[in-house]
């Protein structure tokens, strides 16, 4: 653990996910950094949610309004009893529970100069534009850096001012790429090539260094060197580079820099960048909002009309060349709209912005951003809402009704959704349908999870606090989600999903569906509720984060293709002889270490023995008495012995064995080059010793682990055990002839097959799980003079764990519950639709249409009799609904098949006109 400038030490336990994004250095300067976050309306508290959890050194929230009933929209620490409380002194217990690390205090006090001075940053929600440019120009004089965000409805703006001499010390926080050098010749202009085994990555103009060059030592550590096609080396990564000054808010107005967020609407930045302005000015003329949909009453004219005067005031590339009068009415139609799905998009943006100010990693943004969903809308040109459908109705869910009426909500009211997952995902999820009323009036959200709360978890997992860790989430989101909205009606369930579950979740509990909605951590689960929904013919809501990336993904049937129609290139996996003899990466160690503790450990001893491969009678009944017998342990110091024997053969007499079998001057017989030479290491053995702390690790923890395989108890006193260690006799290593060593560099097999991951608990440090690999894969590390890895790298590997942080993760949620809105207003258009994906280290977005779902034509006569046909072979029936079906005797199949089949799915084999195999989908034929 790290000290950092808040004399605490970092939570690791808490933190572990989000470390792995940040890294300790950036979490350090992050803890150091008083925030201050204005306006506490839905945007607001999206942004002091996600930077509370992130753990800076205080948050002070502000806000000079009271609580009114469009808040309650999206707003989710607000309840109905708080109408007409200080949004901010209601807020902020609420949002102190999140992390007990971080101190948060409410101040509804006037923003003066003095009061800005104490922060490292200042975030504005919910500001007049006179206050913003007040705001902006102090800051940027006195170098607190400022983030300003907005939501009207389905518009969203963020802009940035980091200063004049922000530093930025990891651009992308990419691992750095590296690949192993074959040959480097002596001539002037010297060429290093790069062993192809593997494309290294590298780009022309990327900056390289050397380490580990035999013979022209001199390139070790030099200063970095422009890479140029064919070299080899370590690209040295993360420069750091002084973002080029940022103008001050006031003259960033008038002179903006603008980010592209979907290229399909390029021109639409620099129309919102003066629709805005029209909106504040609207706002300072009328202290309000235009109203809803406001046709009738001319507000959208007048907006109009502002917006050109803000135009013909401007110059060079903040004037648009020709207004976007429909543009600017839509914006002034939807202006007083509060939006959660928007609000979680901007915030999770925001407060990675704020993250980006506090530690100087990752690029912020340049120095505008504009976003808007009008796709949400009808999808007919020239359909509007009536101001009296829009008109606020004291309703919690005003904010949403005055951009899409009270149609859509009655409609969301009485949706049945089934969320599978209840981690970082489904928790936004949930929050969002509760801001939303889905669910709240006839409908049903049903949540299964069947894992339980973590303390690493809560980092960013937020509807769970450090008591309710060991609880179910499922039933402690629900819990937590109901309190927002108490009309929300969600059933938690602990089931997983699959085949095991299949009888709970039916053809009458999908069929009583109107969508899903995964929030997974693996692609099996994945394919396996994409296949349940193509089967049902039911809408899936797709989505996945790591660390600062996202992607969304809508899958509506008939119009888009499935989640499964396209897939990630498999893992890369390691040779298994490279694991076993020749290692040269600490991801090779570490998963030699993980394979060691899956083979010692994962099972009970006598389970093991049982499953041997191939094995006869004789051989099983001679493990089991060597295992419970011969080798079982009586005592502690038979533990302690095991472990140091272990110890011994694994870092001492097999590596001296395969030293004896290939020694280190032998050479290849084809080629004469040095056998170890290229990706080969040549290894050494070690001596044990006491004095050694990694030695001493390795036969703590492996003794312990032995003695829980057989129920005893173990011990952690480190003096005593150097005492057992002093008398044990280790026989003399005697080398072996005739031992067979796989060598074989071709061999691909993963070695990722053998590997129990449900076992291995890599957030438990008292089990001696990760004590044992990380000691293990070092000790390997030394053997073959690989550079070791601490613990939390360790961890990462070993325990494949998936970065995380907050921020993405609200903001991946957002676009899901857009395409969500889409949906249940009956979108049919493929254009409607947006996949997306994000990386908010960069910034980067990437906006596009749905890819069609495939279609066939198949001959009618050929489909029916294949279909006839297969009535007779009930093994290959399987699904799909078509009237030609009808004159069979339904009667005859319920008695033959039983009353609870309600339909029959008919795999079809049909071929083209050249007689070649085509792939058709089956046929479901609904039984009546």
């Amino acid at each position: 653990m790290a000290k950092n400038g808040n004399d605490a030490e970092i939570d690791e336990g808490l933190y572990s996910r989000q470390l792995y994004v940040l890294g300790h250095e950036a979490m350090k300067r992050m803890q150091n950094a008083k925030v201050l976050i204005s306006g506490m309306r839905g945007l607001g508290v999206e942004i002091a949610k996600n930077v509370i959890l992130g753990g800076v050194k205080s948050v002070a929230v502000h806000d000079q309004g009271l609580a009114e009933w469009r808040d309650l929209s999206s707003q989710f620490y607000l309840r109905e009893a708080d109408l007409g409380k200080n949004r901010a002194e209601v807020s902020q217990p609420r949002l102190a529970e999140l992390n007990s690390y971080v101190p948060v205090v409410a101040y509804t006090g006037t923003l003066t100069n003095d009061y800005l001075t104490q922060f490292e940053v200042v975030v504005l929600t919910n500001s007049p534009l006179e206050e913003q440019l007040q705001v902006g120009e102090y800051c940027h004089s006195k170098g607190v850096k400022l983030v300003i965000a907005d939501t009207r409805g389905l518009f969203g703006q963020l802009f940035c001012d980091f200063g004049d001499d922000m530093v930025v010390f990891d651009i992308n926080g990419e691992q750095p790429l590296s690949a192993m050098i074959s040959m480097i010749t002596k001539d002037a202009a010297a060429v290093v090539t790069c062993l192809d085994e593997a494309r290294h990555g590298f780009e022309s103009g990327d900056f390289v260094t050397f380490t580990e060059v035999l013979g022209m030592t001199e390139l070790n550590a030099c200063t970095p060197l422009t890479w140029h096609n064919d070299m080899m080396v370590t690209l040295k990564k993360t420069e750091q580079i002084l973002v080029p000054s940022q103008k001050s808010f006031p003259s960033s107005l008038a002179e903006p820099e603008l980010m592209i967020t979907d290229f399909a609407k390029f021109e639409r930045p620099g129309q919102l960048h003066v629709g805005y302005q029209a909106i504040h000015a609207y706002q300072k003329k009328h202290s309000s909002l235009p109203k809803p949909w406001c046709r009738v009453s001319a507000d959208a004219d007048e907006i109009v009309a502002l917006a050109k005067e803000v135009n013909s005031s401007l110059t060079g590339s903040a004037k648009v060349e020709e207004l976007d009068e429909p543009l600017i009415k839509k914006l002034a139609f939807v202006a007083a709209g509060d939006l959660a799905p928007i609000n979680a998009f901007i915030g999770g943006l925001a407060a990675q912005e704020v993250m980006k100010a506090c530690t100087g990693k990752f690029m912020p943004i340049m120095q505008w951003l504009y976003f808007d969903a009008l796709e949400c809308l009808a999808e007919e040109e020239g359909v509007l809402l009536s101001e009296e459908e829009c008109a606020p109705r004291n309703s919690r869910y005003d904010g949403q009704i005055a951009v899409f009426g009270t149609k859509l909500q009655d409609e969301l009211a009485k949706q049945r959704y089934f969320l599978v997952g209840a981690g970082a995902i489904g928790c936004e999820l949930m929050k969002n349908f509760a801001m939303m009323g889905l669910a709240s009036k006839g409908g049903e959200v049903i949540v299964t999870d069947m894992d339980t709360i973590e303390k690493s978890n809560l980092n960013r997992q937020f509807l769970f606090r450090p008591c309710d860790v060991t609880k179910m989430k499922s039933e402690t989101a629900a819990a937590a989600v109901k309190l927002m909205n108490p009309s929300f009606n969600i059933t938690g369930h602990q089931n997983r999903v699959g085949p095991d579950t299949e009888r709970v979740y039916d053809d009458d509990f999908f069929e009583s569906l109107h969508g899903v909605a995964n929030a997974l951590d693996n692609v099996d689960a994945r394919m396996y509720m994409d296949r349940r929904c193509v089967y049902y013919r039911k809408p899936l809501l797709e989505s996945g984060t790591l660390g600062t990336k996202g992607n969304v993904q809508v899958v509506i049937p008939f119009l888009t293709e499935s989640y499964s129609s396209s897939q990630d290139p498999p893992e890369k996996s390691i040779p298994i002889c490279t694991l076993k003899n020749f290692p040269n990466a600490i991801e090779h160690t570490l998963q030699w270490a993980r394979d060691e503790f899956e083979g010692l450990f994962k099972q009970p001893s006598e389970n093991r023995t049982l499953k041997l491969p191939g094995a006869q009678p004789l051989e099983v009944l001679e493990a089991v008495y060597k295992t419970l017998v011969t080798d079982c342990p009586h005592s502690w110091v038979e533990c302690v012995t095991w472990a140091r024997s272990h110890w011994q053969c694994q870092y001492s007499n097999n590596i001296r064995q395969l030293l004896h079998n290939f020694p280190p001057e032998q050479v290849r017989p084809a080629s004469g080059a040095p056998f170890w030479s290229g990706p080969k290491r040549c290894p050494h053995g070690l001596e044990f010793s006491t004095d050694n702390e990694l030695h001493m690790d390795y036969v703590m923890a492996g003794a312990n682990l032995y003695a829980q395989t057989y129920g005893m108890p173990g011990s952690t006193d480190r003096a005593a055990l150097a005492k057992i260690l002093q008398e044990i006799n280790i026989p003399v290593f005697t080398p072996r002839s005739g031992v067979k060593i796989h060598v074989s560099d071709t061999e691909m097999h993963s070695a990722h097959g053998s590997v129990g991951e449900a076992f291995l608990q890599t957030d438990d440090d008292s089990n001696f799980h990760m004590d044992f690999i990380v000691a293990a894969s070092n000790l390997r590390a030394e053997n073959y003079d690989i550079p070791p890895a601490d613990r939390h790298k360790s961890k990462l590997i070993a325990g494949k764990i998936i970065p995380a942080i907050a921020t993405t993760t609200g903001s991946v949620v957002g676009l899901v519950c857009l395409e969500l809105i889409k949906i249940v207003q009956g979108h049919t258009k493929l254009e409607s639709f947006k996949n997306g994906f994000m990386n908010l280290a960069l910034p980067f977005f990437a906006f596009s249409e749905p890819i069609a779902a495939p279609s066939h034509k198949v001959g009618w006569l050929l489909l029916c009799s294949v279909a006839y046909g297969m009535l007779n072979r009930p093994s290959n029936l399987s699904i799909d609904e078509a009237d030609y079906f009808h004159d069979l005797n339904v009667g005859f199949l319920n008695k033959k098949l039983g009353k609870h089949v309600k339909a029959l799915v008919f795999e079809l084999c049909c071929n083209d006109e050249t007689d070649d195999d085509v792939e058709v989908p089956y046929v479901r034929y609904t039984i009546r």
